[in-house]
Order: C-alpha cells, then sequence, then structure tokens
C-alpha cells in the first residue's frame, strides 16, 4: 500500500515528488510515457529562476528526479493503462502490474499535437518547437513559421513578432478557426504573412541537425514550393493525457482535468498538477509551482484521513 502515487516525471511530477518525499510521505513516480516531460525534448531553458546561464531541459529535469531521490522517492518505469479511482484505495495498473494507494497525483501532462513528418521529430529542439514562449527567444531576426489556425496560433504568431524578422503563419484551410479579435491582430500586423490552404510536406534539413527551410505544398493547386526558415513552431493544440480517467475524473471537453479548487479533482484524495489541467500556460515553472500544491493537498489529506 502506497501513501502517494504521482503519474509523470516532468516538472509537475518531480517537485510533487520532492515534497511528498521530504514529507516522509516515500512516493512513488510513475515515469509515464514521456519520462521527463516536455522539458525532456527541449534544450536550453533561459527562463527557470536560479540558472542565470540557462540550463539544458533533460538537464533539469534529470536533477529534480535526483533531488526527489535524495529524499527516499522511488520511481517506476512505465504508464498507467487502467485506473480503479472508484473504490478505495485507488488502484493502478502500470503495464499490467497493480499497485494500490491512498492519493494520487496525476501529472501526466499534455503532449504537443506535432505534423506527423519523420524530418519535424528528428528537429525537434533544433528549430522546431511546440512553445512560443519557451523558444521565442532564440530566433531574434531570423525567419519563422508558425502552422495552425486557433487562438494559439495566432497568439503564437504576434508573440514571435517580438523577436523575428519575419513571421509566416500557415494553415490547411481557406479561413481560420480563431476568434476575430485575434485574426483582427494578426491582419493588422505588418510583419506577419500568412498562407493558406496549404501544409507542410518536409522540414529541412535534417543532415544539418537544424531547421532550415520547408516544402510547401498547396491543397487546391498541388504545388510545391521551398520556403526559407530557422524557426518551425507547430500551433495545432495538446492532447492531456487523461485517457485512463475517462469516466471518472471531472474531464473538459478536451480531455483536460477540471479543477475543484486548489490542485483538487472531482475525487477526494485525487489530485491534478501540471499541464494535464493547464492549458494556458504551460511553463516549466507554473508546472512545478503546480506540482508543490498537489503535495501538499496530498499531504494534508493523508494527515486528515490518520495516515
Amino acid at each position: 500500500m502506497r501513501n502517494v502515487v504521482i503519474l509523470g516525471s516532468g516538472c509537475a511530477g518531480n517537485t510533487a515528488a520532492i515534497y511528498t518525499a521530504r514529507a516522509n510521505l516515500k512516493p512513488l513516480v510513475i515515469s509515464g510515457h514521456e519520462p521527463g516531460g516536455q522539458l525532456s525534448i527541449t534544450t536550453l531553458v533561459e527562463n527557470f529562476p536560479g540558472f542565470p546561464e540557462g540550463v539544458d531541459g533533460p538537464v533539469l529535469v534529470e536533477r529534480m528526479k535526483h533531488q526527489a531521490q535524495h529524499f527516499g522517492a522511488e520511481y517506476m518505469t512505465g504508464s498507467v493503462i487502467e485506473a480503479d479511482l472508484k473504490s478505495y484505495p485507488f488502484r493502478l495498473s502500470v503495464e499490467g502490474e497493480w499497485i494500490e494507494t491512498r492519493t494520487l497525483i496525476v501529472a501526466t501532462g499534455a503532449s504537443a499535437r506535432w505534423l506527423g513528418l519523420d524530418s519535424e521529430y528528428k528537429l525537434i529542439g533544433k528549430g522546431v518547437s511546440s512553445c512560443a514562449t519557451c523558444d521565442g527567444f532564440f530566433f531574434r531576426d531570423r525567419e519563422i513559421m508558425v502552422v495552425g489556425g486557433g487562438d494559439s496560433a495566432m497568439e503564437e504568431a504576434n508573440f514571435l513578432t517580438r523577436f523575428g524578422r519575419r513571421v509566416t503563419l500557415v494553415h490547411r484551410r481557406d479561413s481560420f478557426r480563431a476568434s476575430k479579435i485575434m485574426i483582427d491582430r494578426v491582419r493588422a500586423n505588418p510583419k506577419i504573412e500568412t498562407v493558406m490552404n496549404s501544409v507542410i510536406d518536409e522540414v529541412y534539413d535534417v543532415s544539418k541537425g537544424t531547421v532550415t527551410g520547408v516544402k510547401l505544398r498547396n491543397l487546391i493547386t498541388g504545388d510545391t514550393r521551398v520556403q526559407d526558415v530557422d524557426g518551425l513552431f507547430i500551433a495545432i493544440g495538446h492532447i492531456p493525457n487523461t485517457k485512463p480517467f475517462v469516466g471518472q475524473l471531472d474531464l473538459d471537453e478536451d480531455g483536460y482535468i477540471r479543477s475543484h479548487g486548489g490542485a483538487r479533482t472531482n475525487i477526494r484524495g485525487v489530485f491534478h498538477a501540471g499541464d494535464v489541467q493547464d492549458r494556458v500556460y504551460r511553463q516549466a515553472i507554473t508546472a512545478s509551482g503546480a506540482g508543490c500544491m498537489a503535495a501538499i493537498e496530498a499531504e494534508r489529506f493523508l494527515e486528515a484521513e490518520g495516515h
């Protein structure tokens, strides 16, 4: 019987592990299908407090993990494939092995939607990104491209004009699905050029280990062309990793966990942390703060239950 099980090993999960381990609760962390979370595919992180020279994303999450282990946290490789949160204690199937726990912290994150290109995947962190706030700074006076047609894409394109020489916004349809105010802002920005009815077929150049351009295809005419770009930002949404909890946790229409005050979910003893609930900020520091909140909630719950 575990006091605390934490699902996810990104900033949220690792911070929750540090706090619960220091409270002598001996947490078990299930690493998840993306060990280290979004930072595991990020190169230099310059906006996490305490690192004036910046720190590599994988290094940051590994140091958090070691800190949690130093205080007694245990880590287990795997992902939850099934969960029973309707009985107490809670039961979790990790790759077929059932575990029981008195409290659960869900920090499984949200995975960025990608275009699905092999070249795109190989260049993630090398010019391909899903976070303008995280990586826009690295593209000062460079050519930037954003893919998407919703509010997030509009917001990213506008934000990136602070850095880039020019921002090209590519959308596969003939009209944006974003709100009118966001579309108007994009159209009023002289540094943004829109390319409609088009998709990216290839990202160059894997052989050079960095983004140098993309192959664009017009879906109406079928014509293709190569456009030079230095940074490619994919803004076509995120998928919260909540599949095992459908029908048990209170989720919104997109699958994100609904907060029931602080880090609490609709089920007593189950708490959320990080991007699995936060669809707005998605930063390493906010995820860490959420992990702290969930850990304190779990500690107080166990104390109230006499454990």
